[in-house]
Formats: structure tokens, C-alpha cells, sequence
């Protein structure tokens, strides 16, 4: 089934007839069967090392390129490979944080700040010759975009947040809810697992299965997998990871944990910017609905079946909402 934007209140209140409706729909999309081989590639400089950047499309193309920031702290650009479908009418951008994926490996715990992962986003665009773009953050990356678009930078020609960290509080508020919502087995492994109770094979296995719930629904495709194998500094860097948020994602003990960007919504240009969730997403719908509502003018769209994994668990659905949006706003 397609995804569409919608108003925020019409979402609020037919979510719960759409929940039961999606849960039983199979997925109808499962995104490039193959990925194609980057245009450029290039190590960028920012402050405290050189972070990877891979573009496919023209630069200069009649459309804006768009430049995606990943999630984590710590994952790589493998989680946007799917979006590389909209490279046939403009310049797809993806880049490594620094400490992430194929960028360089300082493992300096003193660049790990969000001000200074903001300021990769400029570098980035510098290195690149990039004069106006769009700016899509997921997840943690939606945090570092969040910070980028409350600057109101004159080269943001739209900002889109999906599935964004805004509220640590709100976040851990979420995946508690999520929590509860467990086989009771399952929650009262969790729960004897919290921090500071040592990690055991029993406590993953709960973790797991939270994830399978709410984060990645659906087997990653042959294309992805193949991509991650050909490219294993692709893993996770669970030190960052761990540094900046915490052992899971519904315990957050680092540097994080008392992060509160919703003073931020209020400097955003509305009418630009656009908040995306899966259905069964982490960041619950009902969450990212009302920080839309903060905006003024902002769009709101959920993906349904998807997880926190919006862009691999369905991804053709997330194209069909990505792809108008940016041509609505490549005009600047």
C-alpha cells in the first residue's frame, strides 16, 4: 500500500484503524535489486579527521541534490542505500560521521559533541561545491539536522527529520511504552537487564526481539547484505555508540541522555520541512506527529509496516513520500 502525507490531526486520528489495517498487508517493495557504483567518491576534512562521502546524480543537475546524515551515533550510509532510486533526477549525497563506517577512525571521545557532527554537514556541502540542497537527518541523524536546520542556513532549501531524536526523555517515554507492550517474558528480561546488570546472551536475545519489533521488521534485502559484506568497516562503532547513548536503544546512559532539542522546532521554516515515521516505528508516530505539530506549516507522513528501519523495511513507500516532497521544493 502507498504512503502519503497527511495532515498531522487526520493522522491522529485514524492511526488506530490503520494499525490493524497495515499489520496484515505484505510488503509490496523491497527496493533496488542492486545498488549502483558511486559517482564520486571522496574523504572530506572536518574538524578532527576526514569523513567518506559517495555521490551518484549530477551535482549540477536541474534538480537540488539532497544529502542524507545517518542515524546511530556510530552506523554508517548504508541505511539510505535504497534511496540512491532518486540519483535518476538529482545528486544523491551520503557520507560516514566521523568515527562511523568508512571515514576516518580518531576514536577521540573529544569530537564527540553534537555540535561538532553538526559541523560536518557544512564541511560536507564545502567539499562538494554544493551552493543549495536538501537535508534529510534519520534518526540520530535527525538530531545533527535538526541543529543544521534550527540555524536557518541559506543553502537549506528543505529539511526533512524521519523518525528524528528530538527529546532523549521522549524517546526513552516511547520505547518504554514499546516495552510494556512485550511478551511478559520478555519484559522481565529486559528489565533484569537494565544498566548496570552485566549484558548476557539471555539479555541480547530480549534486545533482539524488541528490535525485531520496532526496528528492523523485515529481512534486509540481497543488495544490502552484499553491499555490508563487500564493505565491513560498515559496522556499527559500538564505543561511539555507547559513548554518546548508551547499551540499547531504550537505555540511555551517555552523553545524550539529557539531550532536549524541542526549543529547536520553534526556529525551523515550517513550510520546509517535513517529519517522517514508521508505523511501528521507536519513535512512535504519536511522538514525531506532535513534534510536527510544534512546526508551524510542517508536513507529517508515516510509512506504513514500517519499523525504525524506514528506508529497508519499506522503501518504496518511503520514495513515493521523499520524491514529490524535494521536487516541491527544489524552487528556491
Amino acid at each position: 500500500m502507498s504512503s502519503s502525507i497527511v495532515g498531522r490531526r487526520e493522522f491522529l486520528r485514524g492511526s488506530l484503524a490503520a494499525s490493524a489495517l497495515f499489520a496484515s498487508n505484505p510488503l509490496s517493495a523491497r527496493g533496488l535489486a542492486s545498488y549502483p557504483a558511486p559517482g564520486r567518491e571522496l574523504m572530506a576534512p572536518v574538524n578532527g579527521g576526514r569523513v567518506y562521502i559517495r555521490v551518484n546524480g549530477r551535482l549540477d543537475g536541474p534538480r537540488l541534490p539532497v544529502v542524507m546524515i545517518h542515524g546511530g551515533p556510530g552506523s554508517s550510509h548504508a541505511s539510505f542505500l535504497n534511496l540512491l532510486a532518486l540519483s535518476d533526477e538529482r545528486a544523491v549525497i551520503l557520507y560516514d560521521q566521523l568515527d562511523s563506517g568508512m571515514s576516518d577512525h580518531p576514536n577521540d571521545p573529544a569530537n564527540w559533541t553534537v555540535g561538532r557532527f553538526v559541523s560536518e554537514v557544512d564541511a560536507v556541502r564545502r567539499a562538494l561545491g554544493v551552493r543549495s540542497w536538501h537535508v534529510l537527518g534519520q534518526s540520530w541523524g535527525g538530531t545533527v539536522a535538526l541543529e543544521y536546520g534550527a540555524r536557518r542556513p541559506a543553502e537549506l532549501a528543505s529539511l526533512a527529520l524521519a523518525s528524528p531524536l528530538v527529546s532523549t526523555r521522549s524517546w526513552i517515554s516511547d520505547t518504554s511504552v514499546l516495552r510494556s507492550q512485550l511478551a511478559p517474558d520478555v519484559q522481565a528480561t529486559l528489565n533484569r537487564c537494565d544498566p548496570p546488570a552485566a549484558t548476557t546472551a539471555e539479555c541480547e536475545q530480549a534486545v533482539e526481539g524488541f528490535y525485531a519489533s520496532y526496528y528492523t521488521r523485515e529481512p534486509r534485502s540481497d543488495a544490502y547484505k552484499a553491499y555490508v559484506a563487500a564493505h565491513p568497516a560498515l559496522r556499527l562503532n559500538q564505543r561511539l555508540y555507547q559513548a554518546m547513548w548508551g547499551s540499547s536503544e531504550f537505555v540511555a546512559t551517555g552523553s545524550l541522555r539529557d539531550y532536549d532539542g524541542k526549543p529547536l522546532l520553534a526556529k525551523l521554516s515550517g513550510p520546509r520541512t517535513l517529519f517522517v515515521a514508521g508505523q511501528f516505528d521507536e519513535a512512535r508516530p504519536i511522538t514525531v506527529g506532535g513534534f510536527a505539530e510544534q512546526v508551524h506549516g510542517a508536513e507529517f507522513a508515516v510509512i506504513p509496516g514500517s519499523g525504525h528501519a524506514l528506508f529497508s523495511d519499506r522503501p518504496d513507500e518511503a520514495i513515493g513520500i521523499l520524491r514529490p516532497w524535494l521536487a516541491s521544493h527544489d524552487a528556491v
